[in-house]
């Protein structure tokens, strides 16, 4: 029996939309939009959080608790926030955000790239929203993350040529680039991480083109919750006892692989191609 794209969501998967940009009229917002109408033609329950328009606060301070501070002479956000958030004092908008993460099946970050990153409001969300103890605890990470239920992924514009993001480019290669934010946050929290959704430099593109890059978006939307993740190591073949180090069996396994484990744990071979950017290689 053949499947229809209408089925993907037939169990009512719930996919949150993180979006930064400040303009209505942006290529950035014509990917949400088409996003939005996709997932919901699909049976999805969407949510959106556009940064912007609710003006979200970026910067993690002693703002984020209400009521007192447990050490306001050393003040450290992480244990603070954890203990706000376990006595039900954290901001509400910090709160609405939970809400949101709970209940999604998948995240989508909607961004431009900003120097090589998230823009500081989107960073603002992640330092914030991504609460330790809500989000991750020194014993729930990576692999066995509190989040490895769900799915995330990056979906974003660059202002440079696909050219120059690659190993030979002026930019570098964009597996490293995206190392520290799949790896480093999504990864973190045990998200299982989609390849990223990557518009190559649209404002240097015609109209038509750019209706081009829409329709490849759209048609990747049909089977988006059905796709295979990026591969990331799992927890358990790094040494506790010994730093948090790659187990000797583990790199001895690899001794004869031409590549490295990750683009992290490259052990001072070349770089696996593009395992940042496809699952399965």
């Amino acid at each position: 029996m053949l499947r229809s794209r209408y089925d993907v969501c037939t169990s009512a998967k719930t996919v949150l939309l993180v979006y930064a940009h400040q303009s209505a009229g942006s290529f950035n917002a014509a990917v949400k939009t088409a996003a939005v109408d996709e997932l919901k033609k699909q049976g999805c329950r969407v949510l959106v959080s556009d940064l912007y328009e609710v003006k979200f606060k970026a910067t993690a301070t002693e703002d984020d608790i209400t009521g007192a501070v447990k050490n306001p002479e050393h003040f450290c956000y992480g244990n603070e926030t954890m203990l706000a958030w376990q006595e039900a004092r954290l901001a509400s908008d910090i709160v609405d955000e939970h809400k949101k993460l709970k209940e999604a099946d998948l995240v989508i970050f909607q961004f431009p790239m900003y120097w090589f990153s998230v823009p500081a409001i989107m960073k603002g969300w992640m330092d914030r929203v991504l609460t330790l103890g809500f989000a991750y605890t020194l014993e729930k990470r990576y692999s066995e993350g509190i989040f490895r239920d769900k799915k995330a992924m990056l979906s974003f514009t660059t202002g440079s040529h696909e050219t120059m993001f690659s190993s030979n480019g002026i930019n570098g290669d964009m597996n490293v680039t995206l190392w520290p934010i799949q790896n480093g946050v999504l990864n973190y929290c045990g998200f299982q991480v989609l390849a990223p959704q990557i518009f190559w430099a649209p404002t240097h593109l015609s109209p038509e083109a750019r209706e081009g890059l829409l329709e490849g978006w759209r048609t990747r939307l049909q089977g988006l919750l059905n796709e295979a993740p990026l591969a990331f190591p799992p927890a358990d073949i790094f040494d506790k006892g010994k730093g948090f180090q790659l187990k000797p069996e583990v790199r001895e396994k690899q001794a004869d692989s031409p590549f490295g484990l990750t683009v992290g744990h490259h052990l001072e071979k070349p770089l696996p191609p593009q395992s940042q950017m496809k699952a399965g290689v």
